[in-house]
């Protein structure tokens, strides 16, 4: 599925000495609605408010990070409405798992989870690769800005992308949800889990939903350019994963796991 990723309004504009009329792009959020049955007959299972483009990607990638990927056989558009996604399978275990609200663009997991719950269903991520290079750290933000077109033209879109160790780019998407950009990810690169020897780059702060899907895909390696959240360092500690922040020009911060850093 696809949608656009812009809208456009007409504003005014106070550039300090005059006004100026014009079109301003608009980062697109509308709700997608997931229901689990048949096309003949279904019940909804969750609302997500998110950017339209890429929503099967998400949707493996949220079912995935919920544990929920393999009680999933098929997942269709239903007919006759374009925002509605038909989960198809094991309806009772996903019924289970209702959540029975609404998941915002900017809450994640919103405390569905736990370190505790979560440390039951991972294992510590593998890392094989030679020592990262603080240079190839610091050019990772503007690498993924280049895959970035409609926060381009917007400023109102995060991004999320997997990267090699060496710094080419895999896999990017954009979403007005920072989660919903990781779940894009994920969900588009489920073939290639878990994702050993990969960094993973969000254009937002580190969170602990960010860091749980992370290392739910068996990431190694996370870097953001905002601030972590305690509970993202304390999780990214106590499961070994790599957490780097406040990657800004020449500056980053090493929260945990500094041993996968090439810090001679």
């Amino acid at each position: 599925m696809s949608g656009p990723q812009l809208d456009f309004f007409a504003v005014r504009r106070y550039t300090g000495e005059k006004w100026e009329d014009l079109s301003d792009a608009v980062a697109v959020e509308e709700p997608l609605e997931l229901r689990v049955g048949t096309a003949a007959e279904s019940v909804p299972l969750s609302v997500m408010m998110r950017t339209p483009g890429h929503d099967l990607e998400l949707v493996r990638g949220w079912l995935h990070a919920e544990g929920l990927l393999g009680a999933v056989s098929t997942i269709s558009v239903l007919p006759g409405a374009p925002n509605v996604l038909l989960l198809e399978g094991d309806t009772a275990t996903l019924l289970a798992a209702q959540r029975g609200s609404v998941t915002s663009s900017a809450c994640g997991v919103c405390g569905s989870g736990s370190v505790e719950r979560l440390m039951l269903r991972v294992a510590a991520p593998v890392w094989t690769a030679p020592p990262l290079s603080p240079a190839v750290i610091r050019k990772l933000p503007e690498l993924l800005r280049t895959a970035q077109p409609a926060f381009q033209a917007s400023g109102g879109l995060h991004a999320a992308g997997v990267f090699e160790a060496s710094g080419r780019l895999l896999h990017a998407f954009e979403d007005v949800g920072r989660h919903n950009a990781v779940d894009k990810v994920v969900g588009a690169a489920l073939t290639q889990l878990p994702l050993s020897n990969r960094v993973l780059v969000t254009s937002s702060r580190a969170g602990f939903e960010i860091v749980q899907k992370a290392l739910l895909a068996g990431v190694a390696v996370v870097v953001t350019v905002g601030a972590p959240s305690s509970l993202a360092v304390e999780t990214a500690i106590s499961l070994g994963l790599t957490l780097v922040g406040f990657v800004r020009g020449e500056r980053f911060n090493v929260y945990a796991g500094a041993e996968r850093l090439n810090l001679g």
